[in-house]
């Protein structure tokens, strides 16, 4: 199997030749665009040798305006195929994937609705957590016009899931957010933010493109997620920061196939010694077992990770026999 090969046959839940793996990290500044952005990428990608090859995403949502009240979110307008949130990102997508290996899988990242509403707000000058509490407030005080707002920002998203797709990509990495328990009620949950995560999941899936989704963040109801599985092909979350075993995923998840394991911020992939880092490689695998997994971190890594960790760690998961 070459290395695409074997992350549709996990997709698929068949029988791997070996574990495949996926990981990724946030690139400094000075490397997340333009021709910076497309040889950090590669160098990334040759120097771990990973089976996927995950396109990181940092043009988002833009300035819309100044929003002081639930009424002001009439600002956001759709954000059509020829807007530069998605022309750029398309666009390094393409040179990326005209310079990587055409035998890996690839996948891009799309921010979802929960981010997309926010990110408009910190580019006016808000701080991350004022503005998520922002949305959430104005959706309680006034829901029509915000979630107006959230539909129009939903459909700009499903062009880019589209752009994706046309660039060459063969998956769509859908980062998730809304599941903090400390955020939303289930029922907020329910009626503010499922909604529009399965209309761009079904997109993803509408474009030809297999859709990873990514439920971000910690302290999760991941009961919340139960209902998605029919538009997902992968689900992957922080099993250490939810926190929720991979074991208890399967289950509610219905057997679609898990990606993750590995912590993100702590333990052997940041600490470890390369022996420590095989031996929890292993016990992963042994635990969740071979088919239906992907081996890969709780979410992105940070960018002082070293390379050689990551590599280590792919090359741990193909030795594991059956």
């Amino acid at each position: 199997m070459n290395k695409r090969e074997r992350v549709v046959a996990a997709i698929r839940g068949e029988r791997v030749d070996c574990v495949p793996s996926g990981f990724s990290i946030h690139f400094p500044e000075g490397c997340k665009e333009g021709q910076a952005a497309v040889d950090a990428h590669l160098r990334f990608f040759q120097e771990t040798d990973t089976d996927i090859i995950k396109i990181m995403n940092e043009n988002l949502v833009p300035y819309m305006g100044e929003i002081e009240k639930p009424e002001d979110f009439w600002k956001y307008r759709i954000l059509g195929p020829e807007e530069a949130f998605i022309t750029d990102q398309v666009r390094l997508t393409r040179e990326i994937l005209s310079g990587a290996d055409p035998e890996a899988f690839s996948l891009g990242t799309l921010r979802g609705i929960t981010p997309s509403m926010i990110h408009p707000l910190m580019a006016a000058g808000m701080d991350y957590e004022k503005a998520r509490m922002f949305v959430r407030d104005s959706l309680r005080e006034n829901p029509q016009p915000v979630l107006e707002a959230a539909q129009r920002v939903a459909d700009g998203l499903c062009h880019l899931a589209r752009g994706y797709r046309e660039a060459g990509v063969d998956g769509i990495y859908y980062a998730a957010l809304g599941g903090e328990a400390d955020i939303f009620t289930d029922e907020e949950f329910e009626r503010w933010v499922k909604p529009f995560d399965l209309q761009v999941m079904r997109a993803i899936r509408e474009s030809g493109a297999y859709c990873f989704l990514h439920i971000c963040k910690a302290h999760l109801n991941m009961e919340r997620y139960r209902g998605y599985t029919p538009y997902a092909d992968v689900v992957n979350w922080g099993v250490y920061e939810a926190p929720y075993p991979l074991t208890r995923g399967r289950e509610l998840f219905g057997g679609t196939t898990i990606m993750g394991g590995l912590a993100n911020q702590e333990g052997v992939i940041t600490d470890g010694t390369e022996e420590e880092i095989r031996a929890e490689v292993r016990r992963i695998i042994r635990e969740v077992g071979r088919e239906g997994f992907i081996l890969g971190a709780d979410c992105t890594l940070p960018g002082e990770i070293g390379y050689e960790r990551i590599r280590t760690a792919a090359e741990a998961a193909r030795r594991v026999k059956q």
